[in-house]
Order: structure tokens, then C-alpha cells, then sequence
């Protein structure tokens, strides 16, 4: 893209398919699918590197978003079309469809950030993930948005207990162009008062107004959603 850094879409890839869902069986046989289906096909594809998360906050309820990593958009492309010929998952996709599987589905290709942790979990965790998507009105923007995560905004982050497992990217998708970066907390309490830690904070206000000043930068739009991992998530 014209004036983007390019460490700021450095890799891996994500695929995020969000399902949107209609109260009553949908969820069920959404996770049913996801895990006996297309989660190991993905895996055997893909390899590791997938997070299911179901919705206990967020625009719309029931919602289900899955995350699944690539090396690069090329690997992604070439895996898609490989399940495609797998026959056990098309006939398991074919049966859930047939069976009214959501409300809508959308999907967004997300490219992580130089300065992205490689995606890992925490086996037998019980946390609290929350998604942000920080939407900026340009792309100069948003590389101020880069400029400062990669710069002086994660210590910050991690001085207040604020400890993201994924920043990206969208190259395809709503809302671009955006930061979007989770967040995994260890209660909603826990999370409060890292946030509380994080506005009091006054490096991060003079981090913040310097941000402003070189970039002209205030998120257009924030998006705040709060996630758990589903039971049998690779990443929790």
C-alpha cells in the first residue's frame, strides 16, 4: 500500500471469520463444526495457530470470531483451495450449512505487525480477551498509530499489566484502515484496573499528545469488544 512501512504488515497472516449469530441452536452447531471439522483440517493444512472466541460483549449476540494464522496471503489462498478438496469437510461443511448456520458471516484477512508476540496461549487459562480496532481516517494516520505502539506505547502497556497477544493490520476487510489488537486479561476486574493504571498514566498522556501533534491523530472510530476463548480453542 502507498505510504505504508512495510514492518507494519510484516506477517504472519490472519484469517478472522466472524459469525453472527441467531439465538437458539446456531451456537451449538457452529462449535460443534469448528471443532470436530474445520479446526483440525486447518490445523493439518495450516499448522498451529488458531483462537476461537465466543462474544460476552460485543455489537452483536451471539457471535463467534475465529482466528486461523498463515505465513503470508499466498499460503492462505493455497490452503483454502486445498479444504475444498478435502471430503470429509466439505461434507461436514455441506450438513451445516444446509442446517441454517448463522445470520451472516464475514471475513477479514489481517496482517500482524513487526511488533506483533508470536500467538500463544496459556493451557487451562480462563481469561478475558478483549478486542480493540482503532480505525484511523488515512493511512499517514494510521502509521502515527504504529509509530507510537512501536515506539513508547507497549511498555506503558505492559508497566500497566496490559499485555497483547496480537496487534494487525487489515489489508482485507471492514474499517480500514485500522489497528486491531487483543488483549487477554485475567478477569474483567483485572482489566478495569489495568485500563484505570493506563489513563493515569503520565507518560502516556504526553505519548498520546505528541501522537496528536505529529499526526493529527484521534481514533475516528474505536470498536471495543470483549471475548472468551470457546472450550476446545488451540490458544487460550
Amino acid at each position: 500500500m502507498v505510504g505504508v512501512d512495510r514492518c507494519y504488515e510484516a506477517g504472519p497472516v490472519y484469517a478472522m471469520q466472524q459469525f453472527f449469530l441467531e439465538n437458539g441452536e446456531q451456537l451449538g452447531r457452529l462449535n460443534a463444526y469448528l471443532k470436530d471439522a474445520l479446526l483440525p483440517a486447518l490445523r493439518q493444512a495450516a499448522g498451529p495457530g488458531q483462537l476461537v472466541l465466543e462474544a460476552i460483549v460485543a455489537a452483536h449476540q451471539p457471535q463467534v470470531v475465529f482466528l486461523q494464522q498463515f505465513a503470508d496471503v499466498a499460503s492462505w489462498r493455497e490452503v483454502s483451495l486445498q479444504l475444498k478438496e478435502d471430503k470429509a469437510l466439505r461434507a461436514a461443511t455441506d450438513a451445516w450449512s444446509q442446517a441454517n448456520p448463522y445470520r451472516s458471516h464475514g471475513v477479514s484477512l489481517l496482517a500482524a505487525t513487526g511488533y506483533c508476540p508470536p500467538l500463544e496461549g496459556i493451557e487451562g487459562a480462563q481469561r478475558v480477551f478483549e478486542m480493540r480496532v482503532y480505525e484511523a481516517a488515512s493511512e499517514w494516520q494510521l502509521n502515527g498509530v504504529h509509530e507510537r505502539f512501536a515506539g513508547p506505547e507497549i511498555p506503558i502497556f505492559h508497566r500497566c499489566g496490559i499485555h497483547p497477544l496480537l496487534y494487525a493490520t487489515t489489508i482485507a476487510g471492514a474499517q480500514m484502515p485500522n489497528l486491531t489488537y487483543l488483549t487477554p486479561f485475567d478477569s474483567l476486574a483485572g482489566r478495569e484496573a489495568a485500563w484505570s493504571r493506563f489513563q493515569a498514566d503520565p507518560e502516556w498522556r504526553r505519548v498520546r499528545q505528541a501522537s496528536i501533534e505529529s499526526h493529527g491523530f484521534a481514533p475516528r472510530v474505536i470498536t471495543i469488544s470483549l471475548f472468551k476463548a470457546s472450550l476446545y480453542s488451540p490458544v487460550k
